[in-house]
């Protein structure tokens, strides 16, 4: 069946809360991929993409 703890086996959520802290999206709150104490406007994934998009555009 789909979805079976069968299928994952090897599936383990350690490294989630190994490592510095990560920094909050200025945008939407939502957590980055770098460590809360790198300077700047961070922003997560989603975010992130959505700022190339829309400078992309922008000739």
């Amino acid at each position: 069946m789909p979805g079976t703890e069968e299928e994952q086996p090897n599936r383990t959520d350690d490294g989630a809360n190994s490592g510095p802290p990560l920094a909050d999206c200025v945008h939407c709150g939502e957590p980055t991929e770098y460590p809360a104490d790198r300077p700047g406007a961070l922003l997560c994934p989603h975010c992130e993409w959505l700022e190339a998009q829309r400078s992309a555009c922008s000739g």
